[in-house]
């Protein structure tokens, strides 16, 4: 059964090579685009993010997170929204732009975050950025590509079958693509429990 699984994901990737590529390409430019955009930011604004910033990490390295429940609740609910809203958009021809918008805004916000860290804590800022921001981001960032290649692809097929009359049966994709989110979802599920209990003692330990 694994093995069998392990085929069909794999022919999965094959199948959709280059709408994986493109889509990674995008977050990346993201990415890179809110690194940039620090540099944007008026010395007034910087201060202000700073000092939220210094009095979030003194909060977590004297007690961590005032409620781990409800601010593992808060992440879950986020994450539930922004899947729902993704496979929604999936299931839409005119929702593929907002997905590929959606997977830029994403690498906005990683490559601003990481950015502003490092350019106004040096050395301490990456190691902040290494342990609250890159680990929970190595389940997001990729459950999110994936969920988006997937609706992207079932957008596309829409519009094969749909707009050049091309015969194919939907219902089969419609099931993979929704058993795709849910696989991806329990894996923000985990990042959220991840993001809650253990990147507090990571910047603890980085604070420390």
């Amino acid at each position: 059964m694994r093995k069998r699984f392990g085929q069909t994901f794999q022919a999965y990737l094959n199948e959709h090579q280059t709408l994986y590529v493109f889509t990674i390409v995008l977050f990346a430019m993201g990415v890179v685009f809110g690194a940039v955009l620090v540099n944007s930011l008026g010395l007034s604004q910087k201060e202000e993010l700073l000092r939220f910033l210094e009095y979030f990490f003194s909060n977590m390295n004297r007690g961590g997170l005032a409620d781990p429940q409800l601010h593992f609740l808060q992440s879950f609910a986020f994450y539930l929204k922004t899947v729902g809203i993704m496979w929604i958009l999936g299931l839409s021809i005119i929702g593929l732009p907002m997905i590929l918008l959606l997977l830029f805004l994403k690498g906005i916000v990683v490559g601003f975050t990481v950015g502003f860290l490092v350019s106004q804590m040096q050395w301490q800022g990456v190691m902040y950025a290494l342990a609250g921001v890159l680990p929970q981001n190595m389940l997001v960032v990729p459950a999110l590509i994936l969920i988006g290649v997937g609706g992207i692809s079932f957008s596309l097929r829409l519009i094969k079958t749909r707009l050049l009359s091309k015969r194919d049966q939907i219902m089969p994709h419609f099931l993979s693509y929704s058993v795709l989110v849910l696989v991806m979802f329990s894996v923000l599920t985990i990042a959220a429990l991840f993001e809650t209990f253990v990147s507090p003692a990571l910047i603890r330990y980085a604070t420390n």
